[in-house]
This record gives structure tokens, C-alpha cells and sequence, in this order.
């Protein structure tokens, strides 16, 4: 019991600096441990993920991009093809509010259609020619 006593008593013993010391021990020469960490506070954790997740961005991207490739250049064709018909669609509608052009329009587009079937419509001589004339325009465009 007497031992138990003498135990305690060394151990409530402090330091000057604030550490716990043995009675009659030196404490220039012991080991000193580092001081706890101070807890976090939830911003700098938050602050932490979004700062790993912006460092590991480019490569989720590099990953993603080298992945869906294929799939992500049609998506975007897809998209332009649908912009430039809403554009030209837009372009048009401006035309036909301007008064004369619109009638103006009809009438080169009817003049043109009557002209085309009497030219190739009509007999089967210029129906084979104009035939051909698809057929090397083809072999132009896909070789």
C-alpha cells in the first residue's frame, strides 16, 4: 500500500514545462511527444475533399474522355447538327417576315421545280440521263 502511495505521489509530480515527470528524474534528456492535434473543424474537412477532388479531376476526366470517346463525339454531333437546323430554322423565319421576299422565294422555287420536270421528268431519255448524272455524283462524294 505504502508503494502504491509513493507511486502516485511521483507521477502528480509536474514539470515546468507542463509535462508529467518521475520524482528525481531528469527531464532535459527524455523524449517529448508532440503536441495532440487540434480537432478540425467540419469547413477545413469539407475544404480537404473538394481540395482531393479538384486534384484528382483532370485524370477522372482524362479517364472519362479516353472511355466514352467515341460516344461523346457523337453526343456532340448530334448536339451542332440540332443548333445549326434551330439556326437556319431561325434565319428563314427572319426572311420570310421581310414582305416581298417571301412570294418572291415561291415563285424562283416554282419556276425552278416546272423547269427540272420538264427538263428530266418527262421523256425516259432524260430520265436515264439524269440517272447518270446521280450515279457519278455518288461515286464522287463516296469514291
Amino acid at each position: 500500500m505504502e508503494a502504491e502511495q509513493q507511486q502516485l505521489e511521483s507521477i502528480n509530480t509536474t514539470s515546468p514545462q507542463g509535462l508529467l515527470a518521475l520524482e528525481g528524474a531528469e527531464t532535459t534528456n527524455l523524449p517529448k511527444l508532440p503536441p495532440a492535434p487540434e480537432p478540425e473543424s467540419q469547413w477545413q474537412q469539407v475544404s480537404k475533399q473538394i481540395a482531393q477532388f479538384l486534384e484528382q479531376l483532370p485524370d477522372y476526366l482524362s479517364r472519362f474522355f479516353n472511355k466514352y470517346s467515341q460516344s461523346l463525339i457523337t453526343v456532340a454531333l448530334i448536339l451542332t447538327a440540332i443548333v445549326t437546323v434551330k439556326v437556319v430554322l431561325a434565319v428563314l423565319d427572319a426572311i420570310n417576315d421581310i414582305p416581298l421576299l417571301s412570294p418572291t422565294f415561291e415563285l424562283i422555287g416554282i419556276g425552278y421545280a416546272t423547269w427540272f420536270s420538264s427538263r428530266y421528268l418527262i421523256r425516259a431519255s432524260t430520265r436515264q440521263e439524269l440517272a447518270k448524272e446521280i450515279q457519278i455524283l455518288k461515286e464522287q462524294i463516296v469514291g
